[in-house]
């Protein structure tokens, strides 16, 4: 390939001159085919090291005049064929009109121009690309592909500096991580190492330290395990490792390929040597941590996120924390792990409002929602910014649910009444049959209104009323004036306060008058269902009819399982067909929608016992 001309003091150091004329010499890296000695084994250890390009390109092309000791790279090439049509061009094309300059000054300024047109007329015909890899990484990338055989498609996100440990013998090579494999490559006086393994072969990832082993990553597969030391940051690399394999395994059970973000976020100034892929990733990890700390929707990306205080009006502080931005939800969380969680969809936000600064309150920003919630955060870094950013989101939310935001839902049981949205209304009353306690809910399919108006475990409830049950009831009562307290104080619903006091309510347990609702709120369903209105309902109806493997696992989930000691639903009674219905349709339609989900067992037995739907 054509090099932009670049300066080269010391031509003949490690390299070995096989063509020349009076403007152009043709060289070859020492130790590069057959024989080198000595010399060679030290020059390939020396570029291995050092991760030369010449691994790559063992080939080169130098322009060069008589009485200058600057000499200038013009091409370089990874085969003898391919150096060769670039030695020939050149004195095809060249050679004599070099011959008429008198200057040779003029002759490299010819050359250098010559050579810059030629790559200009190249680079004219690729397809330009928003998020170019740097140099050094496409070079990288070629090293991997030569060296390990991998295809085209297989792309590089990172490569690392590091010895592998071969029995007690550090082997110091690179490390190259890509979408589906781990690589390593050494070559050191003659001893040549080189590992690909898959990531969905590795069965366990640790990093630990020991006297043998000191600041090592161990890499367990099905049959052997691998120790990689001696890196310049072994925690981004553990991270990127980690991620990687994780992502392999979901690749696996979902039986899709590695998809790309098509909008990944552009860094105002990219990093050098960093792929677009790894600032892909990068904002994959950070994607999943605030969506699984604040268990949110799976397709919500975050936008930003800022240093802030909260004022919390339950014990009177200023707590300092971060607040997070996305495109359908403000959160907050605390610095200190017990402190404060906070969730505010936009689509509860009425006001956003730049409050009057003070010394005690700096840079203050007030949020109001529609169930007349205020929350206050102050010392914000560039108030008048994120204002902007939270108006262009809340006007993107209002355009997508125009008018009132329940006036397009059903009245469902999915709605159990959250104090931060509409109360849903219930589904008109039919009729009962003795041995249907559905009322009717087996033809309620074809139907727009969905099938039952509370939740199954009070639908299906056939023991006395709670406050008649004694001690048991007593508990229970006493549970839920504990919760109403709770939510007098921090807020129900949605938006409520979470601190250490609401995770010690659950950890007490939960009335089951309040299992469906808190089940929603601190699951995240409650957002996806909001999210995605009516979604259930079409999951019930495509699915009926239908039967699959996940099915019939998830018909065997509504038997009583007293052998391990759970908790039987009372809607998974075998022999009353009435009652297994509303359990099937429960499994059933997520059993159609993710397969894989569905057989796995803990989320069976949650659903059954829940009884939320």
């Amino acid at each position: 390939m054509w090099l932009g001309p670049e300066e080269v003091l010391v031509a003949n150091a490690l390299w070995v001159t096989e063509r020349a004329n009076p403007f152009f010499v043709l060289q070859r890296r020492r130790g590069h085919g057959r024989g080198g000695g000595l010399t060679g084994l030290l020059v390939g250890t020396l570029d291995v090291v050092l991760d030369s390009s010449a691994r790559v390109a063992p080939y080169r092309i130098l322009h060069q005049t008589q009485d200058s000791q600057v000499y200038w790279t013009v091409a370089c090439g990874s085969s003898r064929k391919e150096i060769t049509e670039h030695w020939e061009w050149l004195e095809n094309n060249l050679l004599q009109t070099l011959s008429i300059f008198d200057s040779e000054e003029d002759i490299t300024t010819f050359v250098k121009g010559k050579i810059h047109g030629i790559i200009a007329e190249e680079n004219k015909n690729l397809q330009p690309q928003g998020d170019e890899d740097p140099g050094k990484f496409k070079e990288a990338e070629l090293k991997m592909r030569k060296q390990f055989g991998m295809p085209e498609g297989e792309k590089l996100v990172n490569y690392y500096s590091c010895s592998y440990w071969k029995g007690r013998v550090p082997r110091q090579g690179w490390l190259y991580l890509t979408v589906n494999h781990l690589c390593f490559y050494s070559f050191l006086l003659g001893k040549e190492v080189s590992l690909v393994v898959q990531w969905v072969d590795v069965t366990g990832l640790e990093k630990n330290a020991t006297l043998l082993f000191p600041e090592s990553i161990r890499v367990d597969t099905r049959d052997q395990e691998l120790f990689f030391s001696m890196f310049l940051n072994i925690g981004e690399t553990f991270k990127l490792m980690e991620q990687l394999a994780n992502l392999a395994m979901r690749q696996l059970l979902d039986n899709e390929g590695f998809l790309e973000d098509k909008a990944p976020p552009r860094p105002a100034q990219p990093h050098r040597n960093i792929s677009a892929l790894k600032r892909d990733l990068d904002a994959r990890a950070k994607n999943e941590y605030y969506r699984a700390m604040f268990r949110l929707p799976r397709d919500e990306r975050l936008d930003g996120h800022t240093s802030c205080t909260l004022w919390t009006p339950f014990n009177k502080l200023h707590i300092p924390g971060q607040m997070f931005i996305s495109s359908n939800y403000i959160c907050f969380a605390s610095k200190e792990e017990d402190g404060c969680h906070l969730i505010i969809p936009l689509r509860e936000v009425t006001i956003v409002e730049k409050a009057d600064s003070s010394s005690v309150l700096p840079s203050p920003l007030s949020i109001s929602t529609k169930n007349k919630m205020t929350f206050l955060f102050a010392n914000l870094k560039d108030r008048d910014f994120l204002v902007e950013k939270i108006a262009d989101f809340l006007l993107k939310t209002s355009s997508k649910q125009p008018g009132d935001n329940s006036a397009g839902r059903k009245a469902s049981v999915m709605d159990p009444a959250p104090e931060s949205s509409p109360a849903p209304q219930e589904a008109p009353e039919q009729p009962a049959s003795p041995g249907s306690p559905c009322g009717g809910c087996q033809s309620s399919l074809a139907q727009e209104a969905p099938t039952a108006s509370q939740g199954l475990l009070k639908l299906f409830r056939r023991n006395a009323p709670v406050e008649d049950l004694g001690a048991k009831g007593a508990k229970e009562k006493m549970k839920e004036e504990l919760w109403n307290i709770h939510f007098s104080e921090y807020g129900r619903g949605v938006c409520m306060y979470r601190t250490a006091k609401t995770r010690d309510l659950v950890l007490k347990g939960i009335p089951e008058g309040l299992r469906g609702e808190l089940w929603l709120l601190f699951s995240g369903a409650w957002n996806e269902m909001v999210t995605h209105p009516g979604y259930y309902s079409e999951l019930v109806e495509k699915s009926t009819g239908r039967y699959s493997l996940a099915t019939e696992d998830a018909r065997a989930s509504c038997v009583p399982l007293p052998a391990q000691g759970l908790p039987t639903c009372a809607t998974a009674r075998p022999r009353r067909a009435p009652h297994r219905l509303p359990c099937s349709r429960l499994l059933g339609a997520p059993a159609c929608w993710a397969p894989v989900a569905a057989l796995q067992e803990p989320l069976r037995d949650a659903g059954c016992q829940a009884g939320v739907f």
